[in-house]
Formats: structure tokens, sequence, C-alpha cells
């Protein structure tokens, strides 16, 4: 639209120590409203991977300098801070369970269930996914459509520096209990991540699947089955074993929908 193509040329050159003008707070708000509503996406994909907005990351920067903290109401809770939570009417098609809060500034579209969970601003959340109990999901993270994050697990936020990548779950993606996913890593479609899975930006994704292991990092390709691992690694004071994520084998496409999901983790012994 060419309305947000006007703001981003007149946010690009700005520095995040800008004096805020009228002006200026009225484009970051018109953003932060975009966000809200799912009209603008902090991070988008295109024919061969993913686009970070950066003008977008630095709109949320600038919104935190704008507002001004202040008691926030939830029903009987408060709260005291700068940026409110979304307000539910009933007409998203959202199921927000107490305690579930999901940050202005967040996209949660219809169809996801929010058990007790968080969402930070920036995040999008695409239909149908279910987001467990007690599991968190970072600022400008982007997870897709049809995906469970189960309980306690940790989607980490990205937010500078402003040209990283934010975390990315695409599409049908299984992630099991207490699993973090943090520093832009990008879990490509149909994936099952076991529980406990620990995933950073340097953590050796190791496929294991055939004689000769390949080693990844960042990146946890389409369909596949991911569990906890350790490898030796020698040091000064002998070998000892460091944390890893094993790819042990391809989610069939037998298994994409959520009814057949949990024959996979059977057939791979993958705890929840």
């Amino acid at each position: 639209m060419k309305v947000f193509q006007d703001i981003e040329k007149n946010i690009t050159p700005l520095t995040l120590d800008v004096k805020i003008t009228p002006k200026i707070s009225a484009l970051v708000l018109k953003v932060i409203k975009a966000l809200d509503q799912g009209e603008l996406r902090v991070a988008s994909p295109n024919a061969q991977s993913w686009v970070t907005h950066e003008w977008i990351k630095k709109c949320i920067l600038l919104y935190f300098r704008i507002q001004k903290i202040k008691p926030i109401k939830a029903g009987d809770l408060k709260f005291f801070d700068k940026i409110p939570l979304k307000k539910w009417t009933g007409k998203e098609g959202v199921r927000v369970v107490p305690h579930a809060l999901a940050r202005y500034g967040s996209f949660i579209e219809s169809g996801v269930i929010l058990m007790p969970s968080y969402i930070n601003i920036g995040a999008y959340v695409g239909a149908g996914t279910m987001v467990d109990t007690w599991a968190t999901v970072g600022s400008c993270a982007q997870i897709g459509a049809n995906c469970h994050l189960s309980g306690g697990v940790g989607i980490g936020g990205v937010l500078e520096p402003l040209q990283a990548q934010p975390v990315i779950v695409e599409d049908n993606v299984f992630v099991g209990s207490r699993a973090i996913i943090v520093e832009g890593v990008h879990i490509k479609r149909g994936a099952v991540i076991g529980a406990g899975v620990v995933l950073t930006a340097s953590t050796p994704i190791i496929d294991v699947t055939s004689s000769t292991a390949k080693t990844l990092k960042g990146v946890v390709p389409e369909n596949s089955v991911v569990i906890q691992g350790t490898r030796p690694k020698e040091f000064a004071a002998g070998t000892f074993h460091t944390s890893c994520a094993l790819i042990i084998g391809q989610r069939k496409e037998s298994t994409d929908k959520k009814t057949s999901l949990n024959q996979v983790l059977r057939d791979f012994e993958i705890s929840l």
C-alpha cells in the first residue's frame, strides 16, 4: 500500500535517538496500529526466503520512546507499563483463555487459541495455531498457521539489531514442551521439534539420517524431526559433551495434519 511505502521512506533515514516530532509520532502510531491489525508484518516471506523489514522494527523501538509508563487495568488486575494490552471484543475469532496476554502491536489471526501465555509486540501468530500454557512468543517472532507451541515453549524476541531476522516458525510446525527457539532461528514448514530442544543461532543442527552427518546452523529444514542431543568436544580438562540438535527423520505427508501428529511422535519416540 502506498501509504506504508511513504511511511517507510520517512522512517528509514531516521536514527533511534532522533527528536520525536508530532509528525514522527503520528507515523509510528500508524505503523503500530497496522501491526496490531495484521496489515504489516516485521518479516514476510518471498519466493526464496524471508525479508526482515528494518524500518518496522525501528518504529517499534521509537514507539517505546513515545509511550509513557502508566497504570494498565485488565479486569481486577493492574499493571504498570508503556505498552497496552490488546483489547478483545470477541469478533476477532480468537479464543483467549485467562491469563493469556497479548501486547498491542502483535497480531493474532482468527482461529488461534491462546492458553495462559504471552505474546509480545511485533509478533505474528497465524490462523489455527495453539499457543499452549505458559508458552511465550517474543517480540517480532513470526509463527505460521496451524502450529502448536506446547506448554512452556520459549520463542525468543529479536528487536535489535534492526537488521537481525526474528525467529520464524512456518506453517504446520509442532514445538514440544519447554523447547527454546531464539536468535532468529528459522523453523521451516512441517517440522517437529521435540521436548526440551534448545535452538540458538550457534547450535549445531546435525542431520544423522544418512551415513554421513550434515551440520546446519540457524535453520531446520522442512518436515524435519528434531530431538535434543549432545556431542563430544575436547577441552583442556578433558572430553565433555556439549549440546546440539539431531535431525533423526522426516515427517511424512500423511502426518501433516494435527489429527495424525501423535503418530509421528510415536514413530520417532519423541517426548511431548
